[in-house]
């Protein structure tokens, strides 16, 4: 279905800021080289990182195969907060691991394809599609942020662990900064977030609006 005509201007500042972090994740990932055994991140290596990161992608691809009969989650902050005990499991860190197997002898090669297969996707689905995800029922319009979120935030991971500039695309920036604050407010934490980027004062020990 091409929604194009009936998309709303938010509909389509979440399909661009998708569809440029998945461009940034594409490239980053081309710059890996030979260095998919290093460190990536916590107990990952850049492989296992890069495999945890393309799940992004292709969660939207097989959420949209199974649509939902109701909404069970109505909005990003929500999702985040019904995934928290599964986000901290550790099957979390296995799948990042199975995923990076998954990727085979080329990962960049199908990294970049599987961002050329998804991105398109998503400009020719419904923002009103419901589609079931780990948490339950979500409008794409919903779920896709978050997506969003993930490609950003790892790829700054990766680009860390690569010692490359983390470049954000602006649209796609905006939208995870949206996220974390609207994350931070619901849970009562706007305070400290505000004093630390402002310079006042350090964020507290293990802060995290996740």
């Amino acid at each position: 279905m091409d929604t194009t005509a009936a998309a709303s201007p938010a509909w389509e500042d979440s399909r661009r800021a998708f569809a440029e972090a998945a461009q940034w994740f594409v490239g980053t990932v081309a710059l890996v080289a030979d260095r998919w055994g290093e460190p990536g991140l916590g107990e990952w290596d850049v492989r296992a990182l890069v495999g945890h990161t393309s799940r992004s992608l292709l969660t939207v691809e097989s959420y949209l195969a199974r649509p939902a009969e109701r909404v069970e989650v109505a909005s990003a902050p929500h999702y985040y907060r019904a995934t928290r005990a599964i986000s901290s499991g550790p099957e979390v860190a296995q799948r990042g691991r199975d995923a990076g197997v998954a990727l085979g002898e080329d990962p960049a090669g199908a990294v970049a394809a599987i961002a050329a297969r998804v991105v398109p996707l998503v400009d020719g689905s419904d923002p009103a599609a419901l589609l079931t995800t780990v948490a339950g029922g979500m409008r794409l319009a919903d779920y896709l942020p978050t997506r969003t979120f993930e490609l950003v935030v790892h790829t700054t991971d990766l680009a860390a662990a690569l010692s490359v500039p983390a470049a954000v695309p602006p649209v796609a920036a905006t939208q995870a900064l949206h996220l974390v604050a609207a994350l931070a407010v619901e849970d009562g934490h706007a305070a400290p977030l505000l004093l630390a980027v402002t310079g006042r004062a350090p964020l507290p020990p293990g802060f995290s609006v996740l």
